[in-house]
């Protein structure tokens, strides 16, 4: 029996540097960059079976970005992210075999190129408060959905937590732990809907070693970066992320 494993060679020329583009994202910059990782490999593959791949290179990332922030995380903020993005996952997996997953992609890159528009024609001052709790909550319920149905979770949760102005560090710790827990819940529900066939995790498999190069990668850049430097690009992140997203919604 042949080795149930994907041989397109421009699968693999968009497959790789999306995963090192997420691994850095992962590590380095929150989700500014990590929610192009699906639309990316979509070029060559179905979205659902994209984001099936990504699976397991999610989970190797996800433990490595924990071990290497473990002492950075944000509990207080993480108490009231996670039952708020596992929600999302509850209704992302109700409702996925109902929604096309492009048109899910083109509403989250709408309102990630509002939010930045709105942060860069209206910055708050020093003294602002933080975003209300109530609309926290529907933004990370709404990152665990768009994480579930296209790992595309980054830019609905960032824009509740960068107004907060957390250290780079921490953000990108907080970060980390809260998709950690999000991904480990999707695993059940896709396992279900039959997207982790045996031909999808061989081919992560293949891409496994670039997860830790990534990471790698992110890290050094993470404690080495200025907070101005950090989210200027954790907004040119949000911005292609965004225009992507949208790209692929009109398609």
């Amino acid at each position: 029996m042949d080795f149930p494993l994907i041989a397109d060679p421009f699968f693999y020329a968009v497959a790789i540097p999306a995963v090192l583009m997420l691994g850095i994202s992962k590590s380095g910059f929150g989700a500014g960059f990590g929610s192009l990782a699906v639309p990316v490999m979509a070029l060559a593959v179905t979205v659902p079976q994209a984001a099936a791949i990504l699976m397991p290179v999610l989970l190797l990332m996800d433990l490595l970005g924990l071990a290497v922030f473990r002492k950075d995380f944000d509990f207080k903020l993480l108490r009231f992210l996670i039952p708020c993005g596992l929600v999302g996952i509850v209704v992302g997996a109700l409702l996925f075999k109902a929604l096309d997953a492009r048109m899910v992609a083109g509403i989250v890159g709408v309102f990630t190129l509002l939010f930045l528009a709105q942060r860069l024609l209206f910055p708050p001052r020093p003294d602002s408060p933080p975003p209300p709790r109530w609309l926290g909550a529907i933004l990370t319920a709404t990152s665990g959905f768009t994480s579930f149905v296209a790992h595309a979770g980054g830019p609905p949760l960032s824009a509740y937590v960068i107004p907060m102005r957390l250290s780079p560090i921490r953000f990108t710790a907080t970060m980390a732990a809260f998709f950690f827990v999000i991904n480990l819940a999707k695993w059940i529900p896709y396992g279900l809907l039959g997207l982790l066939d045996l031909r999808n995790m061989a081919t992560s498999l293949v891409l496994l070693p670039l997860a830790p190069v990534g990471v790698w990668m992110g890290v050094r850049l993470a404690r080495r970066i200025s907070p101005v430097l950090f989210y200027r690009l954790l907004y040119v992140g949000m911005l292609l992320t965004g225009c992507k997203l949208v790209w692929d919604g009109l398609r």
